[in-house]
């Protein structure tokens, strides 16, 4: 064999791991989906298009694998107390999931949280956004942040650390604060309570950010696996834009039931010139780079995809 048929044969070297839709599909092969349209309809957002299709091909395996990882890592826990001699705190396997706004994160935490709690393995599985770690609407104005809300300065970025860091040491109740879409607030009195789940999704735009400074801990330092949901620009500025059409579409009826200044920031962002509907693109596709993994988003507006790494 020639130097050069060697070389075609050899298998590519990458640190990355490409899965295809099509390959996630037959990753599925065999696989329950244990949701029902009415179920999926109900975990997606406004604007989304996901379907069943898509649930049985990419986000099932998905979940099937997040699942095994959650499994062995706490099963390597109780392994490692046994040996120990120490008595057994497995701690919940947190996963972070982060994107831009209008990507369909959320939907997809919303989806990854119903499918992995149907795995015999992971039955307890919570949800957390970073909402609840914006500050609140009056120290917001205190610090004339209100202009920049949503944006990373507008988080308590210590008591999101606080909170993780007590999910990952294992205490048996932990609660988060509550954020309300209907006030657009914090709400005093309601809190998000955990007592040692399985796994914690734990959804937000700033979460995979770096720390502010090199000796501070990075959010992200503190999940187990850590999801990136991305798509095409033209497409992310396209469902932004179709979304606060529906906001508005749907608010203008009702003033009263919409956030302080939602019909204005519709009537704004509708004119934004963004260029027209985005075409049909390819899948997504899956990367994996020491335990980094992803998988496609492949709606109809265009094939985003979902980044994702262990730790």
């Amino acid at each position: 064999m020639s130097a050069d048929e060697a070389t075609a044969v050899a298998p590519v070297l990458s640190l990355y791991r490409e899965i295809s839709r099509d390959d996630w599909a037959r990753l599925a092969s065999g696989l329950t989906q244990p949701l029902s349209e009415t179920e999926i309809v109900q975990i997606r957002g406004l604007g989304d298009r996901l379907d069943i299709a898509e649930v049985s091909q990419v986000y099932v395996p998905l979940s099937r694998l997040l699942s095994l990882y959650a499994e062995s890592t706490k099963r390597l826990g109780a392994e490692t107390a046994d040996f120990l001699g120490e008595h057994d705190t497995t701690t919940p396997f947190i996963i972070g999931v982060a994107g831009s706004v209008a990507v369909g994160k959320s939907t997809i935490a919303r989806l990854l949280r119903e499918l992995t709690s149907r795995w015999p393995g992971t039955p307890r599985v919570e949800l957390v956004t970073t909402d609840g770690f914006l500050y609140p609407n009056a120290e917001l104005e205190r610090r004339g942040l209100m202009e920049r809300k949503g944006f990373p300065e507008s988080y308590d970025r210590r008591a999101l650390v606080s909170f993780l860091t007590e999910v990952k040491s294992g205490a048996p109740e932990v609660r988060a604060p509550f954020y309300s879409h209907m006030r657009y607030d914090i709400v005093p009195d309601a809190v998000v309570t955990m007592r040692r789940p399985d796994i914690v999704i734990v959804e937000g735009l700033n979460v995979l950010q770096p720390p502010p400074t090199p000796n501070d801990v990075a959010v992200s330092d503190l999940f187990d696996f850590s999801i990136f949901v991305d798509a095409d620009p033209d497409h992310i500025a396209q469902w932004y834009v179709d979304r606060f059409l529906a906001l508005r579409r749907a608010s203008l009826p009702y003033p009263a039931r919409a956030c302080p200044g939602l019909r204005e920031l519709a009537l704004g962002c509708a004119g934004l010139p963004w260029g027209a509907r985005a075409s049909s693109a390819p899948g997504g596709q899956v990367r994996r780079r020491e335990g980094k993994f992803g998988a496609g988003r492949a709606s109809s507006a265009g094939g985003g995809k979902v980044r994702a790494r262990e730790g």
